[in-house]
This record gives C-alpha cells, sequence and structure tokens, in this order.
C-alpha cells in the first residue's frame, strides 16, 4: 500500500533553473551584442560624406597643402645652406692661394733684379775677363734657381714680345712705328706679366706697335 513517488528529475526542476531560458532584458532585448556591433565604441569614426572620398576631405587637402609648403621650404633651404657651403669653401681656397699676394709681388721684383743684373754685363765675347764670364754665369744660375722655386709656389712669369696687346695684362710704356709687327703688336716686354696661381699680379710694361710708318710723301713737280 505503499504510495508511488513521482521522479525528483521531473518535480524538481522549475522553470528557474531552465538552463535554456534566458532572461529578457527590461527593455525586451536579449543580454547578448547583436553580430558587427562593438560594445566599447560609443560612436561610429568620421567618415567623408556621401559622395566624397578621402582623397577630397577638406581636411585631408589641408594637410596636404601643408606638407608640400614645408617640403618646398625644406629644398630652399637645402639649396642655400649647398650655395653657402659652395661660396665659403671658395673663400677660404682664395684666402688659402692669395694670402701670400702682397708678399710674391715684392718677390718678384728681385727676379726683375736678377735679369736687370744680367741685362748690364756685357754680352759674351770670346777672350773676355774670367770674372765676367763667373759673375754671369752665377746670377744665370741663381735666376734659375729663383724662378723654379717662384713656380713651385704658384708664381709664372709670361713674355708678352709679339702677342697682341692685352690690356687686362700688360701696361703700356710706349709706342712706335714697325715695319715688322702688325699694329697693337707688343714689340718689346721691359719686365713680364707676372701671375699667382692665374690671377695677375703684376703687368707686364711692354713697348706697342704703331703698325708701319706713313709713306713719304712726293714733292709735287
Amino acid at each position: 500500500m505503499s504510495k508511488r513517488l513521482g521522479s525528483p528529475t521531473s518535480q524538481g526542476m522549475s522553470h528557474d533553473t531552465d538552463p535554456t531560458h534566458v532572461a529578457d532584458s527590461p527593455s525586451g532585448e536579449t543580454g547578448a551584442s547583436a553580430p558587427g556591433q562593438n560594445p566599447g565604441t560609443d560612436q561610429d569614426p568620421i567618415r567623408p560624406e556621401s559622395g566624397q572620398s578621402e582623397a577630397t576631405h577638406p581636411r585631408v587637402q589641408e594637410l596636404e597643402a601643408a606638407l608640400e609648403e614645408m617640403r618646398e621650404k625644406w629644398l630652399r633651404s637645402e639649396a642655400e645652406m649647398q650655395n653657402l657651403r659652395t661660396r665659403t669653401k671658395r673663400e677660404v681656397d682664395d684666402a688659402r692661394q692669395y694670402a701670400t699676394q702682397k708678399f710674391a709681388r715684392d718677390v718678384v721684383e728681385a727676379a726683375e733684379n736678377l735679369k736687370r743684373a744680367l741685362s748690364s754685363l756685357p754680352a759674351p765675347a770670346e777672350g773676355e775677363d774670367a770674372l765676367i764670364t763667373r759673375m754671369r754665369e752665377g746670377i744665370e744660375s741663381t735666376e734659375r734657381s729663383f724662378l723654379g722655386i717662384l713656380e713651385r709656389n704658384g708664381i709664372s712669369a709670361a713674355d708678352p714680345a709679339g702677342h697682341p696687346f692685352d690690356a687686362n695684362h700688360h701696361q703700356a710704356m710706349a709706342e712706335q712705328h714697325s715695319d715688322e709687327h702688325a699694329h697693337g703688336t707688343v714689340i718689346q716686354a721691359w719686365t713680364p706679366a707676372w701671375t699667382l696661381h692665374g690671377r695677375l699680379l703684376k703687368p707686364a710694361m711692354v713697348v706697342v706697335s704703331k703698325g708701319a710708318p706713313p709713306a713719304a710723301e712726293t714733292p709735287a713737280g
């Protein structure tokens, strides 16, 4: 007469313990996020207006214009710096090469004096005094050595005789007629034209041709 008891599994389970039941939120929405939604983002990213690409967005254009302006300023600055470096290097090189210009101008005076000393001696002749011969040889040897030293230091001399007159390198001391030299040709150079590394140091003192002398007029008969 025992009473049949119901199954604990069927009687003890209630609606609250149903694992398949999901509680509705007060608003009627489920607690799960909808696919494609980011629960941590309140707003969507700013996007261009409809029909407007990112490349034509006003802010993008403004930034691109500012970038181009900065690039042009940088290029101009680089060009100016390069010009400044080139100019400074040239000035330094010039200062190094021509720092002794005044001293070199005085030195060539000594070379010209050696030439004048040789010119003052009588022309070589057979049977001349041995002292004159040794003096001439000594001065010539000293002149050659001295000119070699000058050339190694960038100082050189050019004899303009027979060449056209050049006002940039020659100073005309006299003019005279010549049958052998055309008008404007250097007949004789009293001193050479001296240069220091190609720059004029001292002009040559020269005599310039006026051309052939005028023909004598024949008296009327």
